[in-house]
């Protein structure tokens, strides 16, 4: 067992970046090329996406309250404002301890990149990290929470650690197969661990979706594809179970909306955006419950 200062990912303050950071990029279902400029933010702020390409630049908290919907994405809604394929960028925000962040953004959806949280990696980074004055409340499981659909699985187990530990099955592809990997969540394992592993997809469930248009942005580039059981990707993959630890990547993102720091060993079997934003929300209800 790792102290939890060390399981708390180095710091028990608050956090943002030292200073602000402009990229731009695609992004995967929209196909629009977009910028974003990252802000440092004060204490109590949160992550808030602010669009800048609209009027009234209307703002979106990162909270799973605003989740719209999981097309083999994450969505924030707000009224008639929407942000897409939030959750890597979270991912990368959260598992680095970054609390307070304006995410100013120029159009509907985050890029793509490589389809893996490494680039956000590098940006944190160079942007650099600044802790503030007042201090993390963390909300601890106290009672083991479950949470299941048919076959998904979800359960949030007391623990001194935020950790998480899945189970991926797909039996129709001997590719993937079943896989399993259990991480400790904080800057240095998602950097080493988790943050290279791509989004990944069986050809023939998305052919229905590029035939539609709905996948503008999408290529070998960002994400590694599967087609008559066989990788078509010519680097192939970035790691045996590349596919599982690209699931934990997106749970941290979705389970990031939670949107206060929490400690708990999180048990998933082959759960998704939808699974785990429902398992956001309770958590929300949970650490509302334990408080009043």
């Amino acid at each position: 067992m790792v102290s939890i200062e060390e399981s708390k990912g180095t710091s028990a303050y608050q956090r943002t970046f030292k200073n602000s950071i402009f990229f731009s990029g695609t992004g995967l279902f929209t196909g629009k090329h977009v910028s974003l400029n990252l802000i440092p933010a004060e204490s109590g702020h949160g992550i808030v996406f602010k669009r800048v390409d609209l009027v009234n630049a209307p703002k979106i908290e990162a909270k799973v309250d605003f989740v719209r919907e999981t097309p083999r994405c994450t969505i924030l809604a707000n009224q008639d404002v929407s942000i897409q394929t939030v959750e890597h960028i979270l991912a990368a925000l959260n598992a680095y301890g970054i609390d307070n962040l304006l995410i100013e953004i120029d159009g509907p959806e985050i890029p793509i990149f490589d389809g893996s949280s490494a680039f956000f990696v590098d940006m944190i980074e160079k942007a650099g990290i600044q802790e503030l004055e007042n201090e993390k409340k963390w909300n601890k499981i106290t009672a083991p929470l479950f949470w299941s659909k048919g076959d998904i699985q979800l359960i949030a187990l007391p623990s001194d650690e935020y950790r998480i530990s899945y189970t991926l099955h797909y039996p129709h592809s001997s590719i993937i197969g079943s896989q399993f990997y259990s991480v400790l969540v904080n800057q240095d394992r998602f950097k080493n661990e988790i943050a290279l592993s791509r989004t990944f997809s069986v050809y023939e469930e998305i052919a229905p979706l590029i035939e539609k248009g709905l996948i503008k942005g999408g290529g070998l580039e960002n994400a590694v594809v599967i087609r008559d059981n066989k990788i078509v990707n010519p680097e192939g993959v970035r790691y045996p179970n590349e596919m599982v630890r690209h699931k934990i990547l997106d749970m941290i993102g979705d389970l990031s909306l939670v949107a206060k720091p929490f400690l708990a060993h999180i048990i998933a079997i082959r759960s998704g955006h939808a699974s785990n934003t429902a398992f956001a929300r309770e958590l929300v209800n949970h650490f509302k419950m334990e408080k009043s």
